[in-house]
C-alpha cells in the first residue's frame, strides 16, 4: 500500500505528535509511504528518515499557493500514491481536485468541512468529531472512525534529581502547550492545597510566563518544573506518579491515551474528549472543568488510595488494549485505505 501524507501542522503539538506516531507505525506494518510537510521540526524530519520515509518538505503559505501546489503535484507524479490523507484544515485546503477520489481529511478538531472539499473520504479521531463532520454535511459513508495509538518503548524514567525533585514526593506530570485552553492555571491552583506534590509541566506556548508568575503567586515555584516541549514523552510518564489533564476545551487528548499506554492513573476535566472516553473511577478521575478543588481532591484520592490506583491503571489498560492499540489502528487504517484505494482506482498516468 502506497500512502503520501500531507501536514502542515506547527512545528510542535499533540496533533503532530498523532501524525508522527501514525506514520512510523505504518511505516513498521510495512507501507510504504511518503510525506509532504514543513521543514519545522527537526525531530520530526530525523525520525522519518529513520524509518525509511521519503520526504517532501513545503511552505503551506496560503497567501502564496503555487510553490506548495507545485511541490504536491511533483511528489504525486513521483511517488505515485494510491492514497493521500491530509493532516489537520490547512493541509486540506491544498488538496488537488483531480486526486479528490484518493484524498483523506484527518480531523483532529472540529474543523469546517470546506477545509477537505478535494477529500472524498475523512476521517474523525473520535466518535463526537465523526457526528460533526457528518453535520457538516459529508455523507455518513464517507466518514470513518480511525482512534490514534500509543506504544510507548520501555525507557529508564526521566532521573528526579534532573529536575530537583525528591525521589519520595508524589509527582504529577501534565503534557500540554501553556495555553489557556489547556486549564494548566486550575493544575497550579490544584497543587497549593497539596504540599507534598511535585509538578512537572511538559511543554511550551505564549503563556508560560503567567503560569510562571501564577506559580509564584500561589506559593508553588519551588515545586514546578516547566520543561518546555519534550521529545522523550516515555521517559517523562515513567518517571511520574499521576498524569493530570486539567483542559477547558480537548474535542481528545492523546495525553488520555498517552497514559493508559505508560499504566500510569489519569486525573482528567470532563471537556468533550475526556468526558466521552474517561469512565469516573474506571480508568481515570473525572472532575469538573475549571474545578481547582474538586482537582485536589481528586489527585489526593489517588495520591493516597492504592487501590484506587491500581483500579484506575488497570481500567485504562482495558481501554487502551481494547481501542488504542498500534495493532488496532493499523487494522483500521489498512481497512480505510483498501477501500480508498480500490474506488480510486489505479493513478492515471503523468
Amino acid at each position: 500500500m502506497r500512502v503520501m501524507h500531507v501536514m502542515a501542522g506547527a512545528d510542535v503539538g499533540g496533533a503532530e505528535n498523532i501524525f508522527l506516531e501514525s506514520v512510523l507505525a505504518l511505516a513498521d506494518a510495512g507501507f510504504t509511504q511518503m510525506v509532504v510537510t514543513r521543514a519545522n521540526n527537526a525531530h520530526r524530519l530525523a525520525a522519518l528518515a529513520a524509518k525509511g520515509v521519503a520526504v517532501a518538505t513545503a511552505r503551506f503559505d496560503s497567501f502564496l499557493r503555487l510553490p506548495t501546489d507545485l511541490t504536491l503535484r511533483r511528489a504525486i507524479r513521483r511517488f505515485r500514491p494510491e492514497v493521500i490523507e491530509y493532516w489537520m484544515g490547512r493541509a486540506g485546503t491544498f488538496a488537488p481536485a483531480a486526486q479528490k477520489a484518493r484524498s483523506i481529511g484527518w480531523y483532529g478538531g472540529y474543523y469546517k468541512a470546506s477545509r477537505f472539499a478535494n477529500c472524498r473520504h475523512h476521517v474523525g479521531l473520535t466518535r463526537d468529531l465523526v457526528r460533526h463532520i457528518v453535520a457538516e454535511g459529508v455523507p455518513a459513508d464517507h466518514v470513518h472512525l480511525v482512534h490514534t495509538t500509543a506504544d510507548f518503548p520501555q525507557v529508564d524514567p526521566t532521573p528526579r534529581a534532573a529536575h530537583a525533585t525528591p525521589e519520595n514526593a508524589p509527582l504529577l506530570l501534565a503534557l500540554a502547550r501553556l495555553h489557556p485552553k489547556k486549564g494548566l492555571d486550575t493544575l497550579l491552583e490544584a497543587l497549593a492545597g497539596l504540599p507534598d506534590a511535585f509538578l512537572w509541566i511538559a511543554g511550551e506556548g505564549p503563556i508560560r510566563a503567567e503560569l510562571e508568575a501564577l506559580a509564584e503567586t500561589l506559593g508553588v515555584a519551588d515545586r514546578v518544573r516547566f520543561l518546555g516541549w519534550r521529545d522523550d514523552r516515555a521517559a517523562l510518564l515513567a518517571a511520574c506518579d499521576i498524569v493530570a489533564f486539567p483542559s477547558r476545551y480537548e474535542p481528545f487528548g492523546t495525553v488520555m491515551v498517552d497514559a493508559w499506554a505508560a499504566r500510569r492513573p489519569l486525573v482528567a476535566a470532563a471537556a468533550a474528549g475526556p468526558a466521552a472516553y474517561v469512565e469516573d473511577g474506571v480508568n481515570g478521575l473525572l472532575v469538573p472543568v475549571d474545578d481547582g478543588q474538586a482537582l485536589r481532591r481528586a489527585l489526593t484520592r489517588v495520591m493516597t488510595d492504592p487501590a484506587l490506583r491500581e483500579r484506575l491503571v488497570a481500567g485504562g489498560t482495558a481501554t487502551y488494549e481494547a481501542s488504542f492499540t498500534t495493532q488496532a489502528f493499523v487494522r483500521d487504517s489498512l481497512a480505510l485505505y483498501g477501500r480508498v484505494a480500490a474506488e480510486a482506482g489505479p493513478l492515471a498516468k503523468a
